[in-house]
């Protein structure tokens, strides 16, 4: 799986322009991965929402954080999981084998059982203080990245507190890519913003 350069993460609540209008900026800047992630909407508003997602993703991987439910109903290429989701397995034998899925991971333990159970990417969080996710727990700096690339063939994008100060040290740690949500989606121009990031990886 090819997750190299800029991950895109929603956020309604951050973000100036809305969801739509973040992701096509995103995709114009040479973005991968789209994640829809919605903590708050009913699963009908999710559904309609991403539904509208799915038709402006066409040429990268669009992903549902958490909803399995959601990501089969529109389609998606697949879904994010945390560790209080739907355990990986199963999530597997409901979606098949076709579908990616990338499971948010704090420590190398959770790491190795995500890789041997089936996941196709890791998400490692947070790597430093986020205020984007209240229950993301302490942050675990980039020794942790350094650690899980040791231990793991998967792919890591790395998320959590990481901006252009500090996203250079998470590439050279051995992310394969990085997830800065506040620093974008709140920016004036979004396009311009992931593209600063994109460059950490071209």
């Amino acid at each position: 799986m090819n997750i190299k350069g800029y991950y895109f993460i929603t956020d309604s609540i951050l973000s100036k322009a809305g969801n739509l209008s973040d992701i096509k900026n995103a995709i114009l800047a040479g973005t991968k991965v789209i994640q829809y992630r919605n903590k708050t909407g009913t699963s009908k508003e999710l559904y309609e929402e991403a539904i509208k997602i799915k038709n402006i993703c066409s040429g990268v991987i669009f992903l549902v954080n958490d909803r399995i439910d959601i990501a089969l109903a529109v389609d998606a290429a697949g879904a994010h999981l945390g560790q209080d989701d739907i355990p990986l397995k199963t999530a597997r034998r409901i979606m098949g084998g076709n579908k990616i899925i990338g499971v948010t991971v704090h420590n190398v333990p959770e790491a190795i059982e995500a890789e041997n159970n089936g996941a196709d990417y890791l998400g490692v969080s947070p790597v430093f203080h986020t205020g984007t996710k209240p229950d993301a727990g302490a942050p675990a700096g980039i020794e942790l990245i350094k650690e899980i690339k040791k231990v793991s063939k998967l792919p890591v994008a790395a998320i959590g507190g990481i901006n252009l100060s500090n996203a250079f040290d998470v590439v050279s740690a051995g992310a394969d890519a990085v997830c800065a949500i506040s620093a974008v989606v709140s920016a004036a121009d979004v396009k311009c913003e992931i593209e600063k990031f994109q460059r950490l990886f071209y």
